[in-house]
């Protein structure tokens, strides 16, 4: 991994391939390693850019809150400091996603396209807010253990439960490992983000809705609706997947941002 300063903070990335930049978001509370299937495979494709987000995996620790903004504004400090000028695809996936829409209100002419995976277009209701405060001060009180238990149910489907129990184990070991600042920072963050719904009709690049047919968190209906709402946007279901369809399917996954970079080439 290579390591940038960015908004005086260490950023550490995968920087592999050559082609049009595809710059991966993860989600919460993970790092770069949920991308594991698309990296080196995307990467006969174009150039890949895997970061770990701010305070997660390699990259250093913000305390507080660390709101979406924040994380956008990183991602386009760290295109700065990788010497990418040229409009990038950015793929980003639950709070990955919430970072791709901040990604395109404040650098949109930095975009070339966006994939928007297992992600919510909505703002926290009362109760969810709620919940992302408690966990904040539960995380920093207990560490990570309530949360990474509570979250691994919802975050797979069944079948990967039954047939790939390592993929669960892996997730469940960078979650445990991730620092209790970062993760009560980013949930704070999270609560704190826009409402992204009346924006969707306003994003003009080509766009590619992902979502696993069995996510229960960003359910299929629910990414319709999003994909329904932006203009010419394409909807791919995968099969067999949760919340985590890329790392739960990437052959479907990755032939579907493969197609999607084919159509931006044509």
């Amino acid at each position: 991994m290579k390591t940038c300063t960015v908004h005086g903070i260490k950023l550490a990335t995968v920087d592999q391939g050559r082609g049009v930049p595809l710059v991966l978001v993860h989600g919460f509370p993970l790092d770069h390693t949920m991308w594991s299937g698309q990296i080196d495979a995307l990467a006969e494709d174009c150039r890949v850019i895997a970061p770990d987000l701010r305070g997660f995996g390699a990259s250093d620790v913000t305390e507080g809150t660390v709101t979406m903004a924040q994380f956008a504004d990183d991602l386009a400090g760290l295109l700065d400091a990788l010497e990418i000028g040229e409009p990038v695809v950015l793929c980003g996936l639950s709070m990955g996603g919430y970072v791709a829409f901040e990604f395109w209100r404040r650098h949109g002419s930095r975009l070339k396209a966006l994939v928007l995976c297992d992600t919510r277009a909505a703002s926290d209701s009362p109760d969810a807010a709620a919940g992302r405060l408690k966990t904040a001060e539960t995380v920093m009180a207990e560490g990570p253990s309530s949360l990474v238990e509570a979250m691994l149910p919802k975050l797979f489907a069944e079948t990967t439960r039954k047939r790939h129990p390592e993929l669960i184990d892996s997730v469940r070991k960078v979650m445990l490992s991730t620092d209790p600042r970062a993760v009560a920072a980013a949930a704070r963050g999270m609560v704190e983000r826009a409402d992204a719904t009346a924006m969707l009709a306003k994003i003009a690049c080509p766009t590619l809705v992902v979502v696993g047919r069995h996510d229960v968190i960003s359910p299929p209906d629910e990414m319709r609706a999003i994909q329904a709402a932006i203009p010419e946007a394409r909807l791919v279901e995968i099969d067999g997947a949760g919340h985590m369809s890329p790392l739960e399917n990437p052959v479907e996954f990755n032939a579907a941002i493969r197609d999607f970079l084919i159509g931006l080439r044509a």
